[in-house]
């Protein structure tokens, strides 16, 4: 008979917002019985290959990891098999999961979604949201089905967005709030004292995985769309744009309160009064408040301009 105040659970997930979760459950009063995380990875400059986040946090727990390329060849399953957990907790994974390890365990298979489901089914919720310029964001605790984030919803929390928030800041957020919520499920979920309820049919959007071509920003749209594209970046891929022949990485912003002038050509410095750097947009103007030159660490905009007259430079050009 299955004890709900000390399940087995196994957990599948790869990045560091699935460290927070994976954390949260170690802490508790169940028994993490084993890891699943992506294969090693090459990263930095000599290309070397490296664990994962969870990866590494599990082997500090001496948690036993298990890191298949898919769930297509033979005896893909067999660490799940072995680990015969009650529950299997997913956050960030990056693989699809089949219905036979959907099926496996008892009690399914629970997915931490970085969004208030339907809005945003899909790879990047948190970015999408920020760009978007949604109020409100949030984290949704499912039942994984075989559908992209179609399962039914066991709990949610919600989070306001506020208009200087950017990924990074939402993400650390919405990560801790989904390890919590995580938790406090499980075991009324095992009771029985949590009703499964169907996602909406309306509303229902996709956060589409991002691309690297996303991160150039076009100054001639609207300074609303602008800041929302850097503030939304931010992390990864991070805003760019040519600055006097650099490349220079647009980390944070803010819509400024200065007016527009009729004539200047959208991506002109218009003042770098206040610490700030105010560019001109199709439409209003952005300042830019964290930026960072090729080779050197963002910084902030006062440390950026000290000493450097940039008014009536361009960016784009």
């Amino acid at each position: 008979m299955t004890d709900c105040n000390a399940l087995r659970v196994a957990f599948a997930g790869t990045p560091e917002f699935a460290c927070e979760a994976l954390a949260h459950l170690i802490a508790s009063k169940h028994s993490v019985v084993g890891v699943l995380t992506q294969p090693d990875r090459p990263a930095g400059r000599g290309r070397k290959l490296t664990a994962s986040p969870v990866k590494k946090l599990a082997i500090e727990h001496g948690i036993a990891v298990d890191q298949p390329q898919s769930f297509k060849a033979a005896g893909s399953m067999d660490a799940l098999l072995d680990w015969s957990p009650d529950v299997l907790v997913v956050a960030a994974y990056g693989l699809l999961l089949p219905k036979a390890v959907l099926d496996l365990p008892a009690l399914g298979c629970l997915n931490i979604h970085g969004s208030l489901l339907p809005r945003w089914r899909g790879a990047a919720p948190i970015h999408r949201a920020v760009m978007a310029g949604d109020t409100e964001t949030g984290v949704t605790i499912m039942r994984m089905d075989e559908g992209l984030d179609t399962g039914d919803m066991l709990s949610h929390v919600s989070l306001p967005i506020q208009s200087t928030d950017t990924t990074p800041q939402l993400h650390d957020e919405l990560a801790r709030l989904g390890a919590k919520a995580l938790v406090d499920v499980l075991t009324p979920w095992c009771q029985g004292d949590v009703k499964a309820v169907a996602q909406p049919e309306t509303g229902v959007t996709y956060a589409h995985k991002l691309d690297k071509a996303e991160a150039i920003i076009d100054f001639s749209k609207r300074a609303v769309e602008c800041d929302r594209a850097i503030r939304g970046l931010a992390g990864w891929p991070i805003a760019e744009s040519v600055l006097d022949g650099e490349r220079i990485r647009l980390h944070a912003s803010r819509l400024s309160q200065l007016t527009l002038n009729k004539g200047v050509e959208p991506g002109t410095i218009v003042s770098t009064e206040n610490n700030v750097v105010s560019v001109a947009t199709g439409e209003g103007v952005v300042d830019l408040t964290r930026l960072q030159r090729p080779g050197k660490k963002a910084i902030d905009a006062s440390d950026f301009i000290s000493g450097v007259n940039l008014t009536g430079r361009t960016f784009g050009g």
